[in-house]
């Protein structure tokens, strides 16, 4: 089931363009946000797929950053996707809103990031229907470790995950367990998985 709660707080809107403090690549995709600080809670937010209740409309949009400003509650929308909920010219609206799955299509995809190695390494979770609780991996068939994640949406091992290949166990927020194997680490490159989780239902 997808999370039952509802928050409740106000939009907002910023000229975004999908880059952010999640570290996405800007994009054409219109329906996104900023998530307020508290909710995004060190980056937990970062992909996710948010339902907004608002005034004239309901949307779904995902989170590609964070808005340190935004009370609790509070989301931060896309230039474009304000108007789809309430006329522009009001600017601050009241929403409620809730976590649901992404519309998304094919597996999880790992993004490595720029001066990855064996000695440090990094890797973004892109792709996901559901926000990502944890990540871990394991080389050689050995014991799985799991990997903190910075506030710019990277999961980094300092000492690097080796040379590899390595797998990669990815937890969502439902409790649903993606698991991908003998990858091998890269600089700047994506890496496609070959697995994705189920969609939650409301």
């Amino acid at each position: 089931m997808c999370e039952a709660g509802q928050h409740s707080g106000e939009a907002t809107y910023y000229g975004a363009d999908g880059s952010g403090n999640c570290s996405f690549d800007a994009g054409p995709d219109v329906l996104i946000a900023a998530m307020n600080d508290a909710d995004y809670a060190n980056a937990a937010a970062c992909g996710a797929c948010v339902e907004i209740v608002g005034p004239d409309a309901t949307i779904v949009v995902r989170i590609v950053d964070r808005c340190p400003g935004c009370a609790q509650g509070d989301i931060d929308l896309g230039e474009a996707a304000f108007p789809k909920i309430a006329a522009k010219e009001l600017g601050r609206v009241p929403i409620t809103w809730q976590y649901v799955s992404c519309p998304v299509e094919g597996a999880l995809v790992y993004r490595f990031k720029e001066g990855s190695s064996e000695y440090w390494t990094a890797v973004q979770v892109r792709n996901h229907r559901n926000a990502i609780a944890s990540f871990e991996y394991r080389e050689g068939g050995g014991a799985w470790q799991a990997v903190a994640r910075a506030e710019y949406n990277y999961f980094i091992d300092e000492a690097g995950m080796g040379p590899g290949p390595i797998d990669f166990r990815v937890t969502d927020v439902e409790g649903n367990v993606v698991e991908d194997y003998g990858l091998m680490v890269q600089d700047a490159a994506e890496v496609a998985g070959a697995g994705q989780f189920p969609a939650c239902m409301l």
